[in-house]
């Protein structure tokens, strides 16, 4: 079953890849989940093992290591769940298998603060609920024809579900990669099995994947009036389950909810991770030290974080100016060195040398090269956090479909591992600039994540299909103009869109314009275009760099 449903989504890969709302080159829903999914195909074809229970339980594994963007972040909860589901058996029956689909299904769902619904989520609901139903045949066939026969379904009503996706008059493409993974399961339990294949004209298409996951929990203090911080003090921890003490998560999370707000908690087997904003955090503390070891305690006085935030805000000072920044030659990059035994290792996903020298100027000591079309896996990750030998880590994925990939490595690791939620080249750069080594993890964490919001993204591709979005009819081969995630502008040529960008993004507080061209962009051409800017902005500094960046005619900031 795994690897007929890794077969068969392989031979989908570019019809899932090519349903996306925005007419982008880097449509990668299909390789991500593609990628994730055959990397556990992979590790089965290594293992000897012939039981339901280890054959999954392998399969779980090849996944969670090789899992790719958010899509396959989810692949690989959902299939680590079903694992779970069929643990201690050698042999599963419809009702043991169906019950597995659940579990799967609850435990993607925990990996996600917000799920929405008209999503991949929403598919594999849907495909359990109908296969508990038909597990009352005692037959494995019927339970994964009601599989596949409801994720077409629940698959088909997704634009009602979600608006963007019936603007555009499709389908989610994660739930269609589903779609053909269950698919390939049913070819493999029944012979001589088909499919029609739905016709496609502008295809299945995936909501934007932030949509998906809501805003993620980022551990960022709000600047409010001290007076409304009810519970001061930002308290996380571990807790390694004692083996001979029962752990109910429901229970452990209406208890100890009650000692404050803005609670998270994580559960795996032996492992609890907790974040509470508490005002007696040793109570908090004390609770859950009945349940096991404590581990990695932080405890942050957010009260005092709140004057630092409001002094920090008004005075917006940083240790670098654009003019120091043209003082920074590449020379004087810092080598990198696999043991460095250093207190402190930032890794970095980009793609093009210019930007990967960039950021290497920056601070940081490793690269992986990556982006759109090119998500690094868990794997890669964990690799990475080997190979710096730091006591602490920091990753800035720089991609919204890279982060949920970092985090999970940095779950993974066993040294301290943080992941600022970068979604853009520059947004990276700016938390780059916030960074001291001199501080403390936690420290360095909410300023990094602060420095987020300081800058504008905006980007220049070209559109690979015909579309109307946002008002505003694309003709394939037009270049478009994305500002923060939407699509504000189009243009003939990648010169005359980064001109209507740069108007659509700039502001009366901004001071700096700083374009990062692409491969497909002519020196000649790129100093005709910055004259014209510095003629039109003379109020602004305008800063270039060559990026070397595929698909990405300009990556622009804006601060």
């Amino acid at each position: 079953m795994y690897k007929a449903g890794a077969e068969r989504l392989t031979q989908h890969v570019k019809k899932v890849d090519a349903l996306n709302v925005f007419p982008v080159p880097d449509g990668d829903t299909g390789t991500n989940m593609n990628l994730t999914f055959t990397s556990g195909a992979a590790e089965l074809d290594k293992s000897p093992e012939t039981t339901v229970e280890k054959i999954s339980a392998i399969f779980s594994r090849g996944l969670l290591m090789g899992a790719r963007g958010n899509s396959g972040v989810i692949l690989s909860q959902l299939f680590r769940g079903f694992a779970k589901g069929l643990s201690g058996v050698s042999e599963a029956d419809s009702y043991r298998l169906a019950e597995a689909f659940q579990q799967g299904v609850d435990m993607a769902y925990k990996a996600v603060m917000k799920p929405v619904e008209g999503t991949i989520l929403t598919v594999a609901r849907e495909a359990a609920a109908a296969a508990r139903k038909a597990a009352r045949s005692g037959s494995v066939e019927g339970v994964i024809e009601m599989l596949v026969e409801a994720a077409r379904q629940a698959l088909a009503n997704t634009p009602n579900q979600l608006p963007v996706l019936k603007e555009v008059g499709v389908v989610d493409s994660g739930g269609q990669g589903l779609v053909y993974i269950y698919e390939g399961f049913l070819s493999a339990v029944k012979a001589g099995v088909t499919f029609d294949e739905p016709e496609m004209e502008s295809g299945p298409v995936v909501v934007g994947e932030s949509s998906l996951f809501g805003e993620a929990h980022v551990e960022m203090h709000h600047v409010i009036d001290q007076m409304d911080i009810q519970y001061g003090y930002c308290t996380e921890f571990m807790v390694h389950l004692k083996p001979d003490t029962p752990f109910l998560q429901q229970e452990f999370q209406e208890r100890i909810g009650s000692y404050g707000d803005s609670l998270l908690v994580v559960a795996d087997d032996d492992l609890v991770k907790v974040h509470i904003h508490a005002e007696e955090p040793g109570d908090v503390l004390s609770f859950a030290h009945r349940y096991g070891a404590l581990d990695r305690i932080k405890i942050e006085n957010m009260r005092l974080q709140h004057e630092d935030v409001l002094r920090r805000q008004k005075t917006k000072q940083m240790d670098w100016t654009p003019e120091q920044g043209d003082e920074h030659e590449m020379a004087s990059v810092p080598s990198r060195s696999k043991k460095a035994n250093k207190p402190y290792a930032i890794i970095a996903v980009a793609s093009g040398e210019g930007i990967a020298e960039i950021f290497r100027s920056l601070g940081v000591q490793t690269i992986i090269e990556g982006g759109q079309t090119m998500n690094p896996s868990t794997e890669q990750f964990v690799h990475a956090i080997e190979e710096t030998d730091a006591e602490r880590v920091i990753i800035l994925p720089n991609n919204k479909n890279i982060v949920m990939a970092a985090q999970q490595a940095a779950d993974l690791a066993d040294v301290q591992v943080t992941v600022i939620p970068s979604t853009s080249i520059p947004q990276g750069m700016s938390s780059l600039l916030a960074f001291s080594a001199d501080e403390r993890m936690e420290t360095n964490r909410d300023r990094m994540s602060e420095a987020l919001g300081y800058v504008k993204t905006g980007l220049v591709t070209y559109a690979v299909r015909d579309t109307t979005l946002n008002e505003l009819v694309i003709k394939e081969g037009d270049f478009i103009g994305i500002f923060d995630g939407d699509i504000v502008t189009s243009g003939q040529n990648p010169y005359e869109t980064a001109r209507l960008l740069i108007t659509e993004m700039v502001g009366e507080e901004d001071e700096l314009i700083t374009l990062i061209y692409g491969t497909d962009v002519e020196d000649e051409d790129m100093e005709k275009l910055k004259k014209q800017l510095k003629s039109s902005y003379g109020a602004y500094e305008v800063e270039v760099h060559n990026g070397g960046q595929p698909l990405y005619s300009f990556i622009i900031a804006v601060e």
